[in-house]
């Protein structure tokens, strides 16, 4: 009986390893510095342009992990008047993608009764110009409702495509109708955690030590 509880145990650690399925993509923003020689693009197309996606500041809230300043961060200075147009974009590196992945990030403004809005666009293929993101995934903050006081985590399907990027879009009309926002922790996570080698052989041997048990006990059994 011990022998085949020690089995099962050995069954249910294989299927939990196979089951969890690791980020494929991660960021989680130590560096924005650093991030263009990681391939992000940083693209300030406000009208007219000012201060482009910058480190977070840990006086307004600390990041959502990590180091207190360790999130990204933009505002109304991402262009230079009270009544500019606010077209910033925070575009990723190109990554794997396959069907069924999703992405996951956590936002969230500094103060509340302001218009900060996040369309998230994705485009399939290794293109960072902004025309080529069409498709948007997810939207953050329409109407006014931008997650004040707390990170939000938000986890968005994304298309099925061999590779592609993700492009965060901070979108005001008029910059006296913005805030302050942080993006942090952005994830990419296949479908399904393909087991691995170590995992397969931890399931052949529950397996087998299974197959002995049963065999033990019909003998005690039968005899």
């Amino acid at each position: 009986m011990k022998l085949f509880k020690m089995a099962a145990g050995v069954l249910a650690a294989g299927f939990i390893a196979g089951a969890q399925a690791a980020p494929t993509f991660s960021e989680g923003f130590d560096d924005v510095a650093g991030l263009a020689g990681a391939g992000w693009v940083l693209t300030n197309l406000s009208s007219p342009a000012g201060l482009n996606w910058f480190q977070g500041n840990s006086g307004i809230f600390a990041a959502e992990s990590g180091a207190p300043d360790a999130y990204v961060g933009a505002n109304f200075n991402s262009t230079t008047t009270v009544s500019g147009v606010i077209d910033n974009w925070l575009i990723s590196p190109e990554m794997s993608i396959g069907a069924g992945s999703t992405l996951t990030f956590y936002t969230q403004a500094s103060d509340a009764g302001f218009l900060d809005k996040l369309d998230v666009r994705f485009s399939s293929g290794a293109s960072s110009d902004v025309a080529s993101f069409t498709t948007v995934i997810g939207t953050v903050g329409s109407g006014g409702s931008y997650p004040v006081g707390s990170w939000m985590a938000v986890t968005l399907s994304l298309p099925t495509a061999v590779s592609g990027r993700v492009a965060f879009h901070y979108t005001v009309p008029n910059a006296m109708d913005a805030s302050y926002i942080g993006i942090d922790s952005v994830s990419v996570t296949a479908a399904t955690a393909v087991p691995e080698s170590s995992t397969l052989a931890m399931l052949g041997l529950g397996l087998a030590a299974v197959a002995v048990a049963r065999r033990r006990q019909a003998a005690n059994t039968s005899s």
